[in-house]
């Protein structure tokens, strides 16, 4: 199980030296990946492009980029860009985002979810692919690659990988026909074990498709502070229990909330909660280092055991 992670504090100021230092930090202490979200701030494939030149063998990765405000050209072109400027390690990671989001915030229809998805990764897969589109579906109805003057041609933009922020039955199993895997944040061991690696392996494997990468992000601290990190944990991650598609994963997995999922504990607790991980199917940990205002060294002291974590395995 492979390690992503980033180094706790990191500075505020807007340069670009600010935006890659992490990326720069996780390749010379081993890690083998480095991905960052992609919300109201910087665009998360232009700071992937960026780390991509200041890195050289760091697998970068998005988690991930919504799909809904970004036609699938738009995307393709995009990303193809970045595996270019990373020199073939970018990973795209795309998801839905939120119906509160695409709607309210961005005024953009939300009402087929699943189906807005296949039809988005069939047209998207056949531009990373450049072949031939025409495309008449209910979602989208797209016409490329068909002649001059509507070829999309990136110069040295390899095919990224693309991984999917599936929750669901449904979105899981398009993700295992359609893409290379899933990222998924805040679904536990049982849910992943129960629901997630069943349904987006039998998936992959009924279209022909090789075992799906499976990206299990869950925040953990090593602390002996296991209550405040917990409270912490409530703090800072609480909207996550508001929305609809995560209150379904938290009541599957048998969690009254985020704070009971977290991953904390002296190091042999936390290194136990990795190993089912592991065990259980997930093929890259993408740990979010959580604060403990009462233990102030909590953050150091869990990068430092995910290095030795991601040297010598749990």
């Amino acid at each position: 199980m492979r390690i992503i992670t980033r180094p706790p504090g990191g500075a505020r100021d807007a340069s670009v030296e600010a935006l890659v230092a992490p990326f720069r930090q996780l390749e010379a202490d081993g890690f083998p990946s480095g991905w960052t979200g992609n919300h109201l701030n910087h665009d998360a494939m232009t700071v992937c492009a960026l780390a991509g030149q200041a890195t050289g063998t760091l697998e970068l990765g998005t988690a991930v980029v919504p799909t809904y405000p970004r036609h699938p050209m738009v995307m393709a072109q995009q990303a193809l860009t970045t595996n270019m400027a990373c020199g073939g390690r970018f990973t795209l990671g795309l998801g839905l985002s939120h119906k509160f989001i695409v709607e309210g915030w961005q005024g953009l229809r939300w009402a087929t979810p699943v189906r807005h998805l296949r039809e988005y990764l069939q047209v998207l897969n056949a531009l990373l692919d450049s072949e031939l589109v025409n495309h008449d579906g209910e979602e989208y109805r797209v016409h490329l690659n068909n002649a001059p003057f509507t070829q999309l041609d990136v110069p040295g933009g390899g095919r990224p990988q693309v991984l999917i922020a599936a929750l669901g039955p449904g979105m899981l199993k398009v993700a295992g026909e359609l893409s290379d895997g899933t990222s998924m944040f805040w679904c536990g061991p049982n849910y992943i074990e129960r629901t997630a690696v069943p349904a987006i392996t039998k998936a992959a494997d009924a279209a022909g498709r090789p075992a799906p990468r499976i990206v299990a992000g869950i925040p953990l601290s090593v602390t002996a502070d296991e209550e405040a990190a917990r409270a912490a944990c409530a703090r800072v991650w609480e909207v996550y229990g508001r929305i609809y598609s995560y209150r379904k994963v938290i009541e599957a997995e048998g969690a009254s909330g985020v704070a009971d999922m977290a991953i904390v504990g002296d190091e042999a607790s936390v290194r136990a909660q990795l190993k089912r991980l592991a065990e259980i199917g997930v093929t890259d940990y993408n740990g979010a280092i959580l604060p403990v205002p009462e233990d102030p060294d909590a953050p150091r002291r869990t990068y430092e055991f995910l290095k030795d974590v991601n040297a010598n395995g749990v």
